[in-house]
């Protein structure tokens, strides 16, 4: 495994949260066993990829990177103390079988290393090892990664999701504000068992594609099918929308393409406030309607419609 996590995301050493987030998505995605069965190394790729991001979203251990004193694996930098020889305990990732993994959360393996009760002085201090070390955590067991499937009204109505694991109880998800596809929710204990506890489940969510409904950034969007004479003297009609159908006032005189809102019918985002539903008008004519024919006879619309694009 590469020795910096900054190159293994691709990003700057003073990237931000964000940045580091979005860069690890981006390459999850991309690297994913599950769309990756023919690529055995994309699965290792996956996992360094992880192990990079397990590191730098926990503050305290990117500081102490940053600064110098443990290196990718969590293992202190330079040789104090616990390396990572026979019988001394080693940071690493261990694939869970489905192409996830568990970084060994070390902690701060010396108290106030390089500063505070460690200081920089002599070696001697707490028994067992250096001045003012303390034992490792045990590990604890595997991550253990599942993909969801979310139809898209019930990602946009935030409702709530069933899940089964692997030791097979069941358990009902809330999915989270500003969910996207690709989002992952981490499931605290709901891992493998280890000497330590159990790991976490790591749950990416993937929202399926809908018949009738899309998604245009927090907007959902869908195209309504209307009568002729509803378009024409206007009309209160039933439109679905991701919690149940709806009354909609279609204006006298709409063509097809005019858009109507349904304010606060759209996703959640993360500060709780939601986008709009956007409802395109698209006007149904009846095919070969004969009276519909013969009560047009004779009259003739000499509006330029197309003049704008001048022809």
């Amino acid at each position: 495994m590469a020795k910096d996590p900054y190159s293994i995301l691709g990003v700057a050493r003073g990237a931000s949260e964000k940045d580091i987030k979005s860069a690890y998505r981006k390459l999850a995605k991309e690297l994913h066993p599950d769309a990756n069965k023919d690529n055995p190394k994309a699965t290792d790729r996956f996992s360094e990829v992880t192990h990079a991001y397990d590191l730098l979203s926990d503050k305290e251990k990117r500081a102490q990177f940053d600064r110098g004193e443990i290196d990718i694996d969590g293992n202190p930098a330079g040789g104090f103390g616990y390396g990572g020889g026979p019988g001394g305990a080693r940071g690493g990732f261990r694939s869970d079988g489905f192409g996830g993994g568990e970084a060994v959360d070390l902690g701060d393996i010396f108290e106030g290393l390089f500063g505070g009760r460690a200081g920089m002085g002599g070696m001697g201090g707490a028994r067992g090892g250096p001045r003012g070390a303390r034992p490792q955590a045990a590990p604890k067991g595997a991550s253990v990664q599942y993909r969801l499937k979310v139809s898209l009204t019930d990602a946009a109505a935030l409702a709530d999701q069933r899940i089964t694991l692997s030791d097979g109880k069941t358990i009902d998800l809330k999915l989270p504000k500003g969910v996207e596809d690709g989002t992952q929710m981490r499931l605290p204990g709901k891992g493998e068992p280890g000497p330590g506890g159990p790991g976490d489940a790591l749950v990416t969510i993937q929202i399926a594609a809908h018949p009738f409904f899309s998604r245009q950034g927090d907007d959902l969007r869908i195209e309504l099918p209307v009568t002729l004479d509803e378009a024409l003297h206007g009309a209160k009609v039933k439109v679905p929308t991701a919690e149940g159908a709806v009354m909609l006032s279609v204006p006298a005189g709409s063509s097809s393409g005019k858009v109507l809102r349904l304010k606060g019918k759209g996703f959640t985002r993360k500060d709780g406030t939601r986008g709009d539903q956007l409802v395109t008008v698209a006007i149904m004519l009846p095919e070969n309607d004969a009276d519909l024919a013969a009560r047009l006879e004779g009259w003739r619309d000499t509006r330029a419609v197309r003049a704008k694009f001048g022809v």
